[in-house]
Formats: structure tokens, sequence, C-alpha cells
């Protein structure tokens, strides 16, 4: 039976149950820094910064992330760390392919599931989620002032 790192844990359960991909960076960062910098858990942290630029339109700062990710996360074997962690970064990989393509702005967001096959990660995941408060991720578009933002729509008006 593996024992499995209390943050990697939360940090599952941030990604798979509350798509807080924020809180995702917060609790893997602290394990990253904990082990030495293990490239398994910066590529890790990686999806879920890129997730987050994603959902709030920075594609050039997630086709970075997952890019990055991707180069670390291929080299591990396809079951890892209790995940199947080849199909996530196959998923990931497809996504980035997504941002990277000219027509990126018309690509839908989509969340990320990481699928857990070890049934002793299954349990732990179970067992700390009625312990680790539900997170609203933060869901917002970059935005700037209002001036701004009104000076942009009287030049759109002009434009038609």
């Amino acid at each position: 039976m593996n024992s499995y790192e209390p943050l990697y844990i939360d940090y599952l359960i941030y990604f798979n149950r509350d798509q807080d991909y924020f809180e995702c960076h917060e609790v893997l960062e602290e394990l990253w820094l904990k082990c030495d910098r293990d490239s398994f858990y910066k590529g890790m942290l990686q999806i879920a910064v890129g997730l987050y630029h994603f959902r709030n339109g920075n594609l050039r700062g997630a086709r970075m992330m997952f890019q990055s990710a991707v180069e670390l996360l291929e080299t591990y074997p396809a079951a890892q760390q209790g995940i199947e962690l080849g199909r996530l970064v196959q998923e990931v990989r497809e996504l980035l392919e997504g941002v990277t393509d000219s027509d990126s702005d018309s690509l839908p967001y989509r969340d990320l599931t990481i699928v857990i096959q070890d049934e002793a990660l299954i349990q732990a995941v179970s067992q700390r989620s009625q312990h680790v408060k539900p997170n609203i991720p933060q869901r917002r578009s970059p935005r700037r002032g209002r001036i701004y933002e009104e000076k942009m729509k009287a030049l759109q008006q002009k434009e038609q």
C-alpha cells in the first residue's frame, strides 16, 4: 500500500472536486518545494496553472504552462503516483494543440479530471475530502478599468 503525501491528496481534491486550480497551485507548490523541486509535482502544478490561465482567457499563459507540463510529465510511466498520468498528459497535449491553433480564440474552455487508479489513493481522497472545505474556483476574465472599457466600446461602435 502506497502512502501519499497529504498535500498531493489535497491537490487532487481541489483539482477534481472543486476545479479550483489556484488552490491546486498553492498546495502543490508547498509540496514541490518540500520535495526538492520534484519534476513530477512541478508538471502537475503547471497543469493546474495552465487551466487557471485558460479559464481566465490568458491563452499565452495557458500555452506556456501546458507545453512545460507535457515536456516534464511525458517522461514518466503512464501510471504514476496512483493516477492515470498518461491519459492526463494526452488530454493536456490536446488542450495545448487547441490553444496553439490559429483559431484558438474560439476554443471553448473545459476542465480536466485526473483519473485515480490506485484504490488506496481513492480511499484517501474520499476520506480527506470530508475534511477539506469546498472552494468555489476563481472564474473571472481579465478586465481593465471602467474608463478603458468605455473607450474600447466607443471605438468599436465607430468602426461599425
